[in-house]
Parts: structure tokens; sequence; C-alpha cells
């Protein structure tokens, strides 16, 4: 029965079935209507492109890359980085000192003033001077060596041949053998004396009065330089240098402390405590620490003293912590500079890659990475957003001038070869510089860019848009439209624009790429894209000098390897869609 059916079937001229009992498609079937479809003929000629499906799979990457991973990553924009880093960092500046060193007691006051009237003393030799209404003694106690001391009265009084009846001063108590001393020194016709406690008093006479001061010492006026615990104690610092002045002192005592003097062959001066522990080193170096608060570790002074004699390069001493620290000691002019090695919380500045930043850290101590992934973001959304703004101005401008002809066309036209003449960088520029002297928000400038972007690159499309609608606008579907009263607005945008869809596609997929290189020249050029937002070309700009790009590439390599591939994922789209639009060009 079945080779029977079979039989009757052929003979009466019918088609056997296909495969899964459906029946076979004839030319007029529906189904091979929505195979041949125009999009779909434009799809499979697009998709036979191998460079075309190449570009797609870049520009895909480059969105999951931009947005996709920019989401993901765990790291800000502008996050910069920091962290401790061992560095050779500047210690101390030592300088040989030639001039007089001032070290005043507490709560007493020596001015510039001051000081320059006692350098006029000692060169002519005066054992006092004057200075601000405030009398005061110099006494020279060893060579480059002199205590300066203020005087005040403590008592005065008048009388007749040596009889003299003392008054104190206000707010002062004299000592219980301060009379007696003061009438024995008028007796012996001495010009001071001294009370049991030590204290020291000068008298001035004449034939009716008499006057006592007292000398408080003030100031000591010295080249040599102390570095040590008691470096700022006057009175420790006052009873060492008159015990260093007396050559034959081997130590001095101090508030009931005692501490030895250990003299160097260069000059220098070790003070130690009974215990041993170096108290101060004298010499005749300034130390000047290179961040204040530095405590220099025990010993510094003298080691560096004898690193600077003996031509040494470097030493060692045991810091705080006990590990042996290694200084060096270079020269420089008239002063050594010593340096050592320092933990020191720094910015991450070009940092390598790593397995934290695998692309390293820019010069500001971002995330290169996170920057690339940002920088995408405004460099595509620049690029669409522009040609976007174009297609809309041209469209629009275009049609009405292929449309209407005449006198607006020529409009129209001559607005287009003016814009045309207009020279585009030279733009950016004066626009960037008004910019930049107005302080316009970062954000706001990618705006403003877009916008002279979009209106000095609409003309192309305009010129492609009206000669097509004038082909267009003189066929018989035209005059149909206008024989059925379809408006002006209707006829052009729904039966004209439609037709020039497909060459605005290929050309604003042409232009996406041509977009984001001017983009990324201006913000090259740094009139694009500013800090702290991140751009493709921005980053390429940070790329300021021979050094840094040929010594840290993987700053601007990356930026550069992501447009050059966009540019040519654009440009491979755009080719792949101008061949599948067009048939008749060659694939």
């Amino acid at each position: 029965m079945n080779e029977k059916a079979n039989c009757v079937v052929e003979d009466n001229g019918l088609s056997p079935l296909e495969p899964g009992g459906q029946p076979p498609i004839a030319l007029d079937d529906e189904r091979r209507i929505k195979v041949l479809s125009p999009g779909m003929l434009v799809f499979k000629r697009f998709v036979r492109n191998k460079l075309a499906i190449a570009g797609s799979i870049i520009i895909i990457a480059m969105f999951l890359f931009s947005f996709v991973g920019g989401a993901l990553m765990p790291y800000g924009e502008s996050q910069v980085f920091k962290g401790y880093e061992i560095m050779v960092k500047n210690y101390a500046a030592v300088t040989r000192n030639d001039s007089l060193l001032y070290t005043v007691a507490p709560g007493q006051k020596f001015d510039t003033i001051a000081q320059s009237r006692m350098i006029l003393a000692i060169t002519k030799n005066a054992d006092t001077f004057e200075s601000s209404g405030v009398s005061y003694t110099l006494t020279k106690e060893g060579e480059d060596l002199y205590v300066v001391g203020s005087l005040s009265v403590v008592a005065q009084g008048k009388g007749i041949k040596n009889k003299f009846t003392l008054n104190p001063a206000d707010g002062v108590t004299l000592p219980g053998d301060f009379t007696a001393r003061f009438e024995a020194a008028i007796a012996a016709g001495e010009k001071s004396f001294e009370t049991a406690d030590g204290q020291s008093f000068l008298l001035q006479t004449s034939k009716v009065q008499a006057t006592v001061s007292q000398v408080r010492e003030i100031a000591i006026a010295s080249k040599n330089v102390f570095v040590g615990r008691l470096e700022n104690d006057f009175s420790f610092h006052l009873a060492a240098e008159r015990a260093l002045a007396d050559l034959t002192q081997a130590g001095f005592t101090i508030n009931g402390q005692a501490y030895a003097i250990t003299r160097h062959e260069d000059g220098s001066a070790t003070l130690t405590d009974t215990a041993g522990d170096e108290i101060a080193h004298v010499s005749r170096w300034i130390f000047k620490e290179s961040e204040v608060g530095t405590v220099y570790p025990e010993g510094f002074a003298s080691a560096v003293q004898q690193a600077i004699s003996e031509g040494s390069a470097s030493f060692t001493l045991l810091a705080a912590d006990g590990q042996e620290q290694l200084f060096t000691v270079e020269r420089s002019n008239l002063q050594y500079m010593v340096r050592t090695q320092k933990p020191t919380y720094k910015i991450m500045v070009y940092y390598p890659p790593s397995q934290e930043h695998w692309l390293g850290t820019d010069a500001n101590g971002m995330d290169v990475m996170t920057r690339l992934m940002y920088g995408g973001r405004i460099s595509l959304m620049i690029g669409f957003v522009v040609v976007l703004l174009e297609t809309v101005l041209g469209v629009i401008l275009g049609g009405v001038a292929g449309y209407f002809g005449k006198w607006v066309d020529n409009l129209i036209m001559r607005l287009v070869d003016i814009i045309n003449c207009i020279p585009g960088y030279p733009i950016y520029i004066i626009i960037g510089a008004i910019m930049d002297a107005e302080k316009v928000d970062p954000t706001r400038r990618i705006f403003y860019l877009m916008i002279a972007l979009g209106i000095l690159g609409w003309p192309s499309i305009a010129r492609v848009v009206r000669g097509q609608i004038l082909s267009l606008r003189e066929q018989e579907f035209m005059t149909a439209t206008e024989a059925t009263g379809i408006s002006v607005s209707r006829r052009i945008f729904r039966h004209l624009i439609p037709n020039v869809i497909p060459q605005l596609i290929v050309m604003g997929t042409m232009s996406l790429g041509n977009i984001i290189l001017i983009e990324a020249t201006l913000s090259f050029l740094g009139l694009g894209v500013k800090y702290p937002l991140a751009s493709w070309g921005s980053i390429i700009n940070a790329v300021s000098n021979v050094f840094v790009m040929t010594n840290y590439l993987f700053v601007w390599i990356p930026a550069g390897l992501l447009i050059l591939l966009t540019v040519l994922g654009f440009n491979f789209i755009g080719d792949g869609l101008r061949d599948a639009f067009d048939p008749k060009m060659k694939r």
C-alpha cells in the first residue's frame, strides 16, 4: 500500500514531503520571504566578514572591560595607594661652625640687637655694653667663650663719707650678711663683693650715693656645638663650657651630678655621666636634623666627626631597637650630608605590576588598570554621544536641505561650507584655555567637549543625507506620499530618512574610532578630560618626559593598545556594515 501511495503522489506531480513531515518551501512561501528579508541578508553578509566579527568581539570586550570591569574592581577611580618603603633619606646636615652661637637662660631675653652690641664690645675690649636700655656685663672666660650677664639694681642708698644707708629694691630680698659684706667692701674700696651663699654683687659709689647691682648670667656665646641629651640645659652648658675652657679639668659637677670629660685629638670632647653613658658631644660642627623631632642615637655626633676626619664614606651605630644602622656621609659644598635607610610612608608612585595592582600604579599612586576601566567609559561615552549629536544635526539639516532645495538648500550648504572652513584644533585649544581660566568642573568639561566635537562634525553627515534625499525625492513612492496628503515632516523623516539609515550606520560606525582618536589627542594635549577623571588619552598624557616613557612602559602602553584596538574594532565593523549594505561591494 505504501509503495502505491507514493506512486500516486508522484503521478500527480506533487513533490515528496521533507524530512519531519513538513511540505517543501515554494518560491512564494512565507517562510522563504522571511529568510530573504533585507535585514537577514545584511546580517548574513556581515557575519560572513571575518574582520567584522573580529571588530565586534573587540568592541564587546572593550565595553565589558570598561563598564563591567569597573563595577567589579575593588578600587576607586581616584583612589591613591600609600605604603611603607625603605628609602635612603637625608638624616642630618653637618657644617663646620666658625661663628659664635648663643645659649640663653630660661626666662631671659638676648635678642639680635643685643648680640650685635656684644660683638662691638668684644672688638673694643669692653667689659660692659648696653642695648635697649639694659646694661650687660661681658666676661671672656676662655678662647671663643664669653659669658653675658645682666645688671639689675638690688639696693640703693645715700650717705656721706662712706657711710650709706641702703634700701632694697622692690621685690628683692637681700641675704642676711648683705649689709656687713657691703660695708666691708666700702671700707676696703672694692668694686664688688660676694655673700656667704655665693651671690655676687657689683658696687658703684659716689660721694653721696651708693648703688648695688647683681649680675645674673643670662647668655653664653661660644663656638662650641653641643649635641646630646642636655644640650639645651643652660646650667649644664655653662658649667661644661667653663670646664672645657680649663684644659686641666677632667670633669665638673652641676646640680649634684658629676660628669667626666674625654677630649679627642680633633678638638672635640665627649661628656659622660658616672655610669659612662654619653650625655653630650662637643665640637665645632653644627648638626641640623632633616626631620623635626629626630633623636640622634648615642655616639652619633662623635661617629660623624670621626668619619669626616678619616674621610670615611659610611659608619654604623646601634639603633634604639638594638639593630645596626648604616649611615653614609657625603660632602656637598661646605657641608656634609648624612643619610640612612628609613621606613617611609609614601605614595606608591610608579610601582611595577604586582598581584595587588596588575598593571602597576601611575605618577599619582593610582591603580593603572582601574584608571583604564573608568577611562574607557569616558572615551566610549564621548564617542557615542558625539556621533549621536552629529547624526541628529546632520539628518535634520541635510534632510531639510535635500527635500526643499532652492534657497533653503543653498543656505544650509553655505553654512556647511563655513563650518568646514573652521580649523578644529585651534578652536579646541581656545575652548580648552577658556575652561582652564574659568576653572570648569572636570565633569562639565566633558559635556562641553562633546558639544564642541558634535557641532564641528555634523557637516559631513548633512552632505550625505542631502545627496541621498535629492535622488530619492523624485521617485514614485514620494509622488504617492505627496498625492495622499502626508505632511512634509512625515515625508522626510518617515519615508526619506529611513532609506538613508544604512549609510548613516556605516558613517557613524566609521567615525566612532575617529572621535575616540580626537578625544585622546585633546586629552594628551591637556585640552580634554582633566584630573581626577580619566580617559585613555589623559592617561597617556601623564607620561610627560622621556625617562618615564622609557622606564615605566606599563603606565602608557596599555592605554595606547586599548585606543588602537577600539579604533580598529570600529573600523572593522564599519567596513563590514558597508559591505553588507551594498552587495555590489567586493566581499
